[in-house]
């Protein structure tokens, strides 16, 4: 669906609508997740290490990792989806590749393929600190493009 956006106002109604969805996401506000990168076909999502997403070994939970990932994942999809469209997973595998240790995190969702109906995406996860950028957890997405009634 990338040929629909093609013009600068395009593109920045995009961004407005991504951070506008993400502004009504209760569970990036309850896990302190923060919207740092739009483009088209690129989201990225930080999340701060904190004791409330944290597991017992002080590490941050993988359903946290998870959750920033899939909603990278979802934001990157719906800026190559048409302004009228909307976004929701239908499938995603995640693999967890190291304990997720650092200061913060940082998702990134990409779009590798944007279809008319279904797009797929990467989605990594990386753990960061002053030294190091250390990747995490990495996964495929698949998200499926409609129109979504709000829920009452």
């Amino acid at each position: 669906m990338s040929e629909e956006l093609h013009s600068a106002n395009d593109v920045e109604a995009t961004e407005v609508r991504v951070r506008e969805s993400f502004g009504k996401q209760g569970l990036m506000r309850l896990l302190g997740a923060e919207l740092v990168e739009i483009g088209p076909g690129h989201v990225r999502i930080d999340l701060a290490r904190r004791d409330e997403v944290s597991q017992q070994h002080g590490y941050i939970h993988a359903g946290a990792t998870s959750a920033i990932a899939d909603t990278a994942g979802g934001y990157a999809a719906l800026t190559m989806m048409p302004l009228t469209a909307d976004v929701l997973t239908v499938e995603f595998k995640l693999n967890l590749l190291a304990p997720a240790a650092g200061d913060r995190l940082e998702a990134i969702g990409t779009v590798l393929k944007a279809g008319r109906t279904l797009t797929v995406c990467r989605l990594e996860v990386f753990s960061v600190t002053d030294s190091e950028r250390i990747l995490v957890a990495a996964g495929q997405q698949t998200l499926i493009s409609l129109t979504v009634r709000p829920v009452d």
